[in-house]
């Protein structure tokens, strides 16, 4: 299997000026947190001032699944394991009291938090991104002909994934809690502004996290009342304040990070996949990438211009520094990673995810099996909330391994689904997919990424490019680095040339879409 060798990196430099920024670094050392808060643990890295990494450190958090299509998560928890990952990374890079600059936070998108305010005790678990409880809400507004307005305002579709109907959810199903939102006891908000409250006492998110609740005006860049009357008359004094993703949110306050880092700004926020494509310095329109996590996200950078997004994607931020406001393409994927974990968890047919590899690579084909992990539904192009997960093709000596490669090829053959529906949309067809995340360490399913799509699949140097991003948008705005710093950064680990033949390839993906339509609906009865 052909891997290229390890890119140089060319970091970003403090102290230069661009045209994009100019830097106001002086002579401190930089030293930047990286909060990456993502659906199943939280990752903390630490970066130096050349952006190469300097400690790490990760811990997992209980999934709560009260019943079929729900999921929760424990926003204490959340808070817990965030701040004691933190302080084992720091420790792990050696950063006394007093080193760190600034700290980056970047996300799991769409779970929506509950709190009070004025005590920062949470009301209820976190409805996960990943909940369906709302897809008959979204049914029915949709059949109230709601889309339209959803689609042009948000540039999101009417679907549970997003935060909106959990909000709405909440305040109709938790005791009292409507009028403890109106008279300024609850708040909501998503991982990112859980954190800046916990970690500063202020009550603010970025424009990234905002553009995906479904309540807020993309174009215009505020809380839109027509949508907050839609979602069940959202309070708008019980949303954050929305701020560019550049820029201090607050600073540490009484001891939440250890008695020696008060006072540190919080300089960088954006949701996980914003943070990826920031990572990759995918700056410039015309690029972008795909984020292996629990989900993949294919996101495309369209500049300062709110893109035209066709049924199956979505319009979405990218990123705010100033007054500019870039956007961007995605197409959301909600299963892979998590598949994966749940072969673990779930099954128990492996013990650590690095299995699938030599399981995939102990067969010579898939023997006609297919798994479509619609574990949650599917998401783009087909945003199917019934379709369910579905394994197809087994016979009598179908093994583990048959499940673990075909839970790898969906993984690819889910990006194929997103990549061919956005090279429809923008008329461009894919020259190479920028990688990062959790699998791409897998090289057998980088691999069959690249001979599924016919062209180069690129790895990021760090995998955890999300919280790469997290650090280079705090880097930036502290000033340390500039924009154009963060342009002309290398981070190419590996590269992945296409090998399959024209023919087995288009065979294997009509292999897929019969499974897709076996899978879909099927919730619906």
């Amino acid at each position: 299997m052909p891997r290229a060798t390890a890119g140089t990196v060319h970091p970003p430099g403090p102290g230069r000026s661009s045209e994009r920024g100019t830097s106001c670094a002086g002579s401190f050392p930089v030293v930047i947190l990286a909060i990456d808060q993502g659906t199943t643990g939280t990752t903390c890295l630490v970066f130096d001032e050349s952006a190469q990494l300097a400690g790490r450190a990760y811990r997992e958090f209980e999934q709560h699944f009260p019943r079929p299509g729900w999921v929760e998560h424990a926003a204490a928890e959340i808070w817990d394991v965030t701040c004691a990952v933190a302080l084992e990374a720091l420790e792990d890079a050696g950063v006394g009291d007093g080193d760190l600059q600034a700290i980056g936070i970047t996300n799991q998108r769409e779970t929506v938090c509950v709190w009070d305010p004025q005590t920062g005790e949470p009301l209820h678990h976190a409805l996960v991104w990943q909940d369906r409880r709302t897809a008959e809400r979204c049914d029915a507004l949709r059949d109230a002909g709601h889309e339209p307005l959803v689609r042009t305002r948000s540039g999101l579709v009417l679907d549970p994934y997003f935060s909106a109907t959990k909000i709405e959810w909440l305040l109709e199903n938790v005791d009292d809690l409507r009028e403890q939102a109106q008279s300024g006891r609850a708040v909501f908000g998503t991982i990112d502004a859980w954190l800046v409250f916990k970690l500063t006492g202020e009550y603010r998110t970025d424009v990234t996290n905002a553009s995906r609740t479904m309540l807020y005006d993309i174009r215009r860049g505020d809380w839109d009342d027509e949508l907050l009357a839609l979602f069940g008359d959202v309070p708008r004094a019980a949303l954050p304040e929305v701020l560019p993703s550049i820029g201090e949110f607050g600073t540490v306050r009484d001891g939440a990070l250890g008695s020696g880092h008060d006072g540190v700004p919080v300089a960088g926020i954006a949701g996980d996949q914003q943070a990826a494509l920031y990572g990759q310095g995918c700056l410039d329109p015309g690029l972008g990438k795909n984020t292996y996590g629990t989900g993949s996200f294919v996101l495309l950078n369209s500049g300062d211009t709110v893109p035209t997004a066709p049924a199956g994607l979505l319009a979405t931020v990218a990123w705010g520094i100033g007054e500019r406001t870039i956007y961007a393409l995605e197409a959301a994927i909600f299963v892979t990673g998590a598949a994966v974990q749940w072969l673990r968890d779930g099954l128990g047919i492996i013990e650590a995810a690095a299995e699938t590899e030599e399981l995939a690579a102990s067969l010579e084909s898939n023997d006609g099996v297919y798994f479509v992990p619609a574990l949650t539904g599917l998401g783009s192009p087909h945003w199917d909330p019934y379709a369910r997960g579905t394994i197809v093709g087994l016979t009598r000596g179908s093994t583990r391994a048959h499940i673990a490669r075909a839970t790898l090829e969906a993984i690819a053959y889910q990006t194929i689904d997103a990549v061919r529906a956005m090279e429809a949309a923008s008329g461009q067809a894919l020259a190479e997919l920028r990688a990062d995340g959790g699998a791409t360490a897998n090289g057998w399913l980088m691999q069959f990424q690249a001979d599924m799509l016919g062209v180069p699949v690129a790895v990021a140097e760090i995998a955890e490019t999300t919280a790469l991003g997290a650090a280079l948008l705090a880097g930036v705005g502290v000033g340390a680095w500039t924009q154009d710093d963060v342009a002309r950064r290398d981070g190419t680990g590996a590269r992945y040339e296409p090998q399959m033949g024209e023919d087995e390839r288009d065979l294997l993906i009509a292999q897929w879409r019969r499974a897709v339509q076996r899978a879909g609906g099927w919730a619906r009865g």
